[in-house]
């Protein structure tokens, strides 16, 4: 009788175990909730609004650091326990901070390495007032948070990335792009051996002036600019699964908001990284108090960030690495 519930008990582990077999399945444990439960925290008024080098943001790289270590995703190496620590010169002043990189190392080509990037400052307490940031940036950072968790059950399930996946939450980036820069200068994985950098900034959220109301867009900037190939990935993969819009407003040469060079993937595109940067345009609480989780459209974050894991996906598991044009 032991022997036969014995049997029973592993039949069933084994079939709830084996139920995770498809990229969809792994994809669908990216939910609304986490996302929910993570930003709640990420963009609280705890955080004081994580402005570069101050209490606020130590909070928001230890909270990371301390999520890694509970998923068992290990530290970059070069790191101090996940840290890449800086001196950066703003506003004439030499500030301390930290990047926060963590990394899933490839099963066949370890060698070779696809970034995920979000960053994970804001602007801080401005006037007596907290600004919590949870579009910019605390949607790309709890994003980045969810997609590395289903990598890990992946590969916990024996299904890791061929290519190493590196998860790089910078900071800085308020200051005029400091810490991605930092990261390219001083790479702890070899930059010609850097596939593509996939950047996340503000996804939580709508552009009140789209003349389009329908919700099921995201913007792209910068896919077709380096690799030709992997603008064609990106879109085969939105098609196949979450088939979102795909708008390219903004990656046009003449765009006047200029938003190619204006987040951290433009630090991997300057040395010749093919890059995506996905974003939800900018609304009038953008760099406000009034960027607050409350407002943060859960659903929509949650499939934009699904889209983001199943292009990831393609990249670190396709056999040939992308090509530049």
């Amino acid at each position: 009788m032991i022997r036969l519930l014995l049997i029973f008990i592993l039949s069933i582990t084994n079939f709830v175990n084996g139920q995770l077999t498809t990229v969809t399945d792994y994809a669908n444990t990216i939910t609304t909730q986490e996302l929910k439960e993570h930003l709640y925290v990420y963009a609280s008024d705890y955080f004081g609004g994580r402005e570069t080098g101050t209490k606020g943001q130590k909070i928001a790289v230890d909270f990371l650091r301390d999520y890694y270590i509970r998923q068992n995703i290990p530290p970059a190496l070069g790191t101090e326990l996940y840290f890449q620590k800086m001196k950066l010169r703003i506003n004439g002043i030499s500030v301390d901070t930290e990047n926060v990189v963590a990394i899933l190392e490839g099963t066949q080509f370890p060698d070779e390495y696809v970034f995920v990037s979000a960053h994970l400052d804001h602007i801080g307490t401005q006037n007596g007032k907290i600004n919590n940031g949870a579009d910019d940036d605390g949607s790309g950072t709890v994003a980045i948070m969810e997609i590395a968790e289903a990598f890990k059950l992946a590969s916990k399930n024996g299904i890791g990335p061929k290519r190493s996946l590196v998860f790089l939450h910078v900071s800085g980036e308020e200051k005029g792009l400091l810490g991605s820069k930092y990261y390219v200068e001083n790479p702890l994985y070899s930059i010609s051996q850097t596939v593509a950098n996939l950047n996340i900034d503000m996804i939580g959220r709508l552009d009140p002036k789209r003349t389009d109301k329908d919700p099921n867009y995201i913007y792209l900037i910068g896919a077709d600019k380096l690799s030709q190939e992997l603008h064609d990935i990106s879109e085969a993969t939105n098609e196949k699964y979450t088939k979102l819009k795909l708008d390219y407003t903004f990656n046009e040469d003449d765009d006047p908001n200029r938003f190619y060079y204006r987040s951290d993937h433009y630090n991997f595109a300057k040395n010749n990284i093919p890059v995506i940067f996905y974003f939800n345009g900018t609304h009038s609480d953008y760099h406000q108090p009034t960027d607050t989780v409350e407002k943060i459209n859960f659903p929509l974050l949650k499939k934009r960030t699904q889209l983001i894991f199943y292009t990831l996906w393609e990249l670190v598991n396709r056999a040939e690495r992308i090509k530049l044009n």
